[in-house]
């Protein structure tokens, strides 16, 4: 990025030595004598900033810094080859690939659809867990109306086309036993089941397995083995962590207080085994709070009930890539509007997409009250509260490059809804398509028919969302 920024000056000074006709004059910018295809060859390794910022400095380097095919491998570099492809060509169509770039990164809009559910799915219910595995969604568990615990396993295939109907197939009842607030992650196509509570109160602490969904064995769950194990809990979240490691954080204990504790299972040992994170600092206790893989060894968390009920809307991330693992708070620059952020709230859902970002859907306030809003959150573009580690680059929050803040990063961004939103709800399921592009959205708590005495009503759902990003 420096170099690049010392090619331009040199090379607007060439410029300014030429048009002034001073005599002595800056020398030629060794960068100019090269050939198109060799200076196309370096700015496909650079930052989109630096991109910018070198086609401003003259005519012929801002010709190459616009052509198309450089701005249709970033979008691919940027943005991953599978939500490029699912992108509306529209953008392809009629600004080229540049302007392609510029929808998927200042996204507006989310539209909603409505799936058709074919004969049998699964029940109403919530805090229930739902995952996208080899091609397939998955549904375990939950809780429903009465306080009662469902202990059924449902699979069906992703939907390919928004028209198409969804034929969900049960495929295990009674196994593992009821609960719900249990945590459910994908490591590589196997599910890992972590805790959760029945309807008698009961926190749990056992680690199931399922290892065939994907359709290479038998689709049944089987209880791990492991040396040690975390506290029994519900309520708290968990996550993919790397190299075939599950990570857990927080909920609530047998005690029912809050946890504010972080445990990794590794797989790759045998017999596998639970191991306490410690870090110097960590985020205050919670439940109802997500964790989000984000790629690498970094994990995303927001939201969620601390100690004293109050509801949070704190970010922080969770870096494992050093032999030292630390927790890192993260914020808005300040040249973004306070006001530009979800309000504090727990269960809701966060949901990765593409460019490593997060999508925060729903949950409920303080007052139990439930969401319907839409955000993005950006860890990219977050800024270190206080921290030794330097776990997320912060180049894009530099107030001091004006050219590079042209395509910078948003910390939040609140989405427009179109379509037919649905009810606003709470501790539902989510998942994304492979893509990226697009989350299914299952169940969860919905404002219902207030009852005498009751401040607010509340139902269960069983409907099926499919929720599209747009430009």
């Amino acid at each position: 990025m420096d170099m690049v920024m010392k090619w331009s000056q040199n090379e607007k000074e060439t410029e300014c030595g030429r048009g002034g006709g001073g005599g002595g004059g800056a020398a030629t910018s060794e960068l100019s004598l090269l050939g198109s295809d060799q200076v196309l060859a370096i700015l496909y390794y650079l930052p989109v900033q630096a991109v910018i910022s070198f086609g401003l400095t003259c005519h012929r380097f801002r010709q190459l810094a616009e052509t198309d095919a450089l701005w249709a491998y970033i979008c691919t570099r940027e943005w991953g080859s599978m939500a490029v492809q699912a992108w509306p060509a529209v953008g392809k169509e009629r600004g080229g690939w540049k302007r392609v770039y510029r929808q998927m990164l200042f996204l507006k809009a989310v539209s909603w659809h409505r799936f058709h559910q074919e004969d049998l799915w699964p029940t109403q219910r919530a805090s229930h867990s739902m995952v996208a595995v080899a091609g397939k969604v998955a549904v375990y568990g939950g809780g429903c109306a009465g306080g009662r615990h469902l202990d059924d396993t449902w699979v069906a295939p992703l939907p390919s086309q928004i028209g198409d109907g969804v034929g969900w197939q049960q495929i295990c009842v009674g196994i593992p036993s009821g609960r719900f607030g249990q945590s459910c992650t994908v490591v590589q196509e196997a599910l890992v089941m972590f805790g959760g509570i029945n309807d008698k109160g009961t926190r749990q602490c056992d680690t199931w397995v399922n290892l065939g969904i994907s359709g290479h064995g038998s689709s049944s769950w089987q209880l791990l083995e492991v040396v040690s194990s975390p506290p029994s809990r519900g309520a708290h979240s968990g996550c993919y962590g790397g190299d075939k490691k599950v990570v857990i954080y927080g909920g609530i204990g047998s005690d029912g207080l809050r946890l504010g504790d972080t445990w990794m299972l590794d797989l790759a040992e045998s017999p596998a085994t639970w191991h306490e994170v410690i870090t110097p600092v960590a985020p205050m206790p919670r439940s109802g709070h997500t964790l989000t893989w984000i790629g690498g060894k970094r994990m995303v968390l927001f939201g969620g009930r601390g100690t004293h009920f109050e509801v949070l809307n704190d970010v922080w991330v969770l870096d494992m890539e050093d032999d030292f693992p630390s927790w890192v708070e993260l914020r808005a620059c300040e040249l973004q509007p306070v006001q530009d952020a979800p309000v504090p709230r727990a269960g809701h859902s966060a949901t990765l997409i593409f460019g490593g970002r997060i999508l925060i859907y729903g949950g409920e306030d303080a007052r139990r009250f439930r969401k319907g809003d839409v955000w993005v959150l950006d860890p990219s573009a977050g800024v270190q509260i206080c921290s030794s580690s330097s776990c997320i680059p912060n180049f894009s929050q530099r107030s001091d490059n004006s050219i590079g803040n042209k395509l910078a990063r948003r910390f939040w961004k609140k989405l427009k809804q179109w379509g037919q939103p649905p009810s606003k709800r709470s501790f539902h399921g989510a998942c994304a398509l492979d893509s990226g592009h697009s989350i299914l959205v299952f169940g969860g708590m919905v404002d219902g028919e207030i009852m005498p005495a009751a401040t607010a009503g509340l139902d269960f759902d069983a409907e099926l969302y499919m929720l599209q990003l747009v430009p």
